[in-house]
């Protein structure tokens, strides 16, 4: 208590009761103001004891009706009620001050606590009035900014205003819910009480976070006890006055005689007698027994919020009124000991009180914002039940760094029945790394199913919107939370199909090195004459070639082997076909030469069929030029085709150059196919045109095989169909053509011979052309 402050002044009060309806209210306050029964307006029959203010709460009815009734005598008014935004409207409150802070900071305070906990499904159920919605939009504002869902929004009317529709939509909402986490924001003497009274069995299990202003350990509704255990409110922080709790503990009716209220308390509980004449205890009842000793139900020895607002409200009336008596005897002199003044002269007074309460807490009449600094978290305890234990396990501070502002005792939360843990308030499921949420159709985007994070993505944290793609030199491991550095890989020498191709590769060529011996070894026999020998030796060094040129596909690219590959099988392969064009040729032109004197003799003796090679060498020789003039192959890696792996490999550079490569080769086979299919029927031991014929389909067979299979191949599986392709191409014609040869001169040799092909030269006369054969 400050001593200075109304000193040898004590200031008193008369008590009003108030009721919900509001023509009571109304009449209440005309008959305050008249002092008659008769209530009559503009009338004053009070001589003495004059009021200053009035407190009014912590119904909003009865402050508005007040407010509109005492705004027009100007009087002051200062609630003691939850801050409600209506009454803050100074044109039709000019004479109203509210004693309690704005709710902002319990909204943000509520959010705090559920994103501490990671809740994020919740219902609400709020007040059908103005500081409902503004709760709501600011609720709703810190939900979203922290993706935290609303299940369901019931509206609670005031006392007696719910209609039957309304409580049975709150029941379908409840009965559907699946929100285990509910934040009330009503008032006490809302219709809530009835709704509860009527499905309290549907409230059981259920997380609730609420305010002062629906304080449920001071409804004395028993059944509210056990649904209501481990319920967690939010107030406005105040400070403890210690002179309340003193006071509680020593109060009693010998103190304060003529304080009806107390007598009735102690002659309801300590059986004290009461005086029939003034209805007061007697003397030697009335100082035993304390207020601590009280049901809690009846007086609670804690100060509510309201109580600290009344507090505060009626210290701020008292330092208005100590200035104003102090103005009051600085500027005129006391008449007859009178200090009475109107009550509209202790507005410009009232409104610019700062003072600091016994609490500490500073006082400020001036704020145009009632925001307060800090909220305290109670834990309720009822369990077992009239146990009724308002714990401090928490509290907030919007004023310091966001991830310091939430101070929480975990361990000292006690959670409603059938927690026996701290819930997971989740309309899903969190998704683990390696999962991705895919949200679910027609639902809030709490809800959702966990999706495995597509091949070579990433998530590394709980509940992420997308996966993150692995850069190209990494991939993702099985369980898709990290990525790996790719292994840098190529088709190299000491891989088994590297092994394979290279020992495929050099085997045939060995092997054409030997036929390329034999034909050398019998070059002067009849078979190896018979289609020109020289050709022959031209086609199977070509051959070797082309099983070499296979080798540079394998190891470690480079610009060099990149250029080496397409230029080396281009030529090598143009040589060797256009060789097989060359016999062709040769062969048809020495059964057509049937007359001496004929101009296809003429070329045929000439040997015009060898400039063909040169001819058709010189035009891919052309193609090739352009090609690495233009567009050069280049050393490529491919980070796509095989998992974990990035694969060195050459890139062609222009493709139209090396699909002209190929078509040309193409052209070259064709031509020999067609000209050695016409020349199939003539006899068979001077022609080799159906072994071409048949070579020729083969390497058209592998190539147009090579196509779509190399299009559709990825990595070293491309490379190795590219090798396939020209080494089955190469044996294809070392096959088809030299095979029944090195048969016939290995093991028919008896056929080799020119006594052997004359007997089986047939009835019509076809001995000049094998002798042409053999001048060749």
């Amino acid at each position: 208590m400050n001593s200075n402050l109304l000193p040898n002044t004590s200031l008193g009060f008369d008590l009003y009761k108030i009721f919900y309806h509001e023509h009571l209210v109304l009449k209440n306050s005309v008959t305050w103001l008249s002092g008659l029964n008769e209530n009559t307006p503009n009338y004053n029959c009070r001589k003495e004891h004059k009021s200053v203010a009035v407190l009014t709460g912590s119904f909003r009815a009865a402050s508005f009706q007040f407010g509109t009734l005492l705004d027009l005598y100007k009087f002051p008014q200062l609630t003691f009620g939850p801050f409600d935004p209506v009454l803050s409207d100074k044109r039709q409150f000019s004479s109203l001050y509210q004693m309690a802070s704005k709710d902002s900071p319990l909204a943000l305070a509520m959010v705090s606590l559920m994103v501490h906990f990671s809740w994020n499904w919740v219902g609400l159920l709020i007040s059908d009035d103005e500081k409902g919605f503004q709760f709501l939009s600011e609720l709703r504002a810190e939900m979203k900014r922290n993706k935290i869902c609303i299940e369901f929004v019931n509206l609670i009317a005031g006392p007696g205003l719910s209609s039957f529709k309304e409580v049975e939509m709150f029941q379908s909402n409840f009965i559907a819910s699946s929100a285990k986490l509910v934040i009330i924001y009503a008032d006490i003497d809302s219709s809530f009480n009835l709704i509860f009274n009527r499905w309290r069995h549907l409230f059981t299990q259920k997380i609730w976070l609420t305010t002062s202003r629906l304080d449920t350990s001071t409804t004395k509704k028993h059944f509210l006890f056990d649904s209501f255990h481990g319920t967690l409110v939010f107030s406005h922080h105040h400070g403890e006055i210690s002179e309340f709790k003193t006071f509680a503990q020593t109060v009693n009716p010998s103190k304060y005689p003529d304080d009806i209220y107390l007598s009735w308390l102690w002659w309801m509980f300590y059986n004290c007698p009461v005086s029939e004449s003034d209805c007061k205890i007697l003397k030697n009842c009335s100082s035993q027994g304390s207020l601590e000793l009280l049901p809690w139900y009846h007086f609670d020895v804690a100060m509510s919020e309201e109580s600290h607002n009344i507090y505060n409200a009626v210290y701020a009336v008292a330092h208005a009124l100590h200035e104003m008596l102090v103005q009051q005897v600085e500027t005129q002199p006391l008449k007859n000991g009178s200090t009475g003044f109107p009550p509209w002269q202790l507005h410009p007074i009232l409104k610019n009180v700062k003072f600091r309460n016994s609490a500490g807490h500073e006082v400020d009449m001036t704020q145009k914002e009632k925001v307060s600094s800090e909220v305290d978290i109670l834990n309720f305890w009822n369990f077992p039940e009239g146990l009724h234990l308002k714990v401090k396990v928490g509290n907030f501070s919007p004023h310091f760094p966001p991830e310091y502002q939430l101070s929480l005792s975990e361990n000292m939360i006690d959670w409603a029945t059938g927690f026996s843990q701290t819930p997971h308030c989740v309309c899903s499921a969190s998704c683990s790394p390696g999962f991705r949420k895919s949200p679910q159709e027609g639902k809030a985007a709490c809800c959702f199913d966990c999706t495995l994070c597509p091949e070579n993505e990433i998530s590394n944290g709980t509940d992420m919107d997308q996966c993150m793609k692995c850069p190209d030199h990494q991939y993702a491991n099985i369980e898709r939370i990290h990525c790996i550095e790719k292994v840098v890989t190529f088709l190299a020498h000491e891989d088994n199909l590297g092994k394979t191709l290279v020992c495929t590769a050099l085997g045939f060529s060995v092997l054409t090195v030997v036929v390329l011996g034999i034909f050398i070894k019998h070059r002067d026999t009849p078979i190896v004459k018979a289609n020109n020998r020289d050709l022959s030796y031209i086609l199977l060094i070509s051959l070797i070639f082309c099983f070499l040129c296979s080798l540079p596909y394998i190891g470690q690219p480079s610009t060099a082997t990149c250029i080496l590959q397409q230029t080396a099988f281009g030529v090598v392969f143009t040589v060797a076909v256009s060789t097989v064009l060359a016999k062709t040729v040769t062969v048809v032109l020495a059964f057509k030469a049937t007359s001496p004197g004929r101009r296809m003799r003429w070329l045929l003796v000439s040997g015009a069929p060898n400039f063909i090679i040169p001819i058709c060498t010189l035009i891919q020789v052309t193609f090739c030029g352009v090609w690495l003039g233009t567009s050069p192959p280049f050393v490529d890696t491919d980070a796509h085709s095989e998992h974990g792996h990035i694969i060195i490999l050459c890139n062609k550079g222009s493709l139209t150059a090396f699909y002209c490569v190929l078509g040309y080769l193409g052209a070259l086979a064709l031509a020999s196919f067609t000209v050695a299919f016409l020349a199939r029927n003539l006899p068979d031991t001077f022609n080799e045109a159906k072994f071409l014929t048949f070579s020729m389909l083969v390497f058209c067979s592998v190539w147009l095989t090579f196509l779509p299979v190399y299009h559709s191949a990825k990595g070293k599986v491309m490379v190795a169909v590219e090798i396939f392709s020209i080494l089955a191409s190469s044996a294809g014609l070392l096959g088809c053509i030299f095979a029944p040869k090195c048969y016939i001169i290995l093991v028919r040799s008896e056929k080799n011979c020119v006594k052997g092909l004359r007997d089986r030269v047939d009835s019509r006369g076809k001995q000049a052309k094998f002798e042409d054969l053999k001048a060749l």
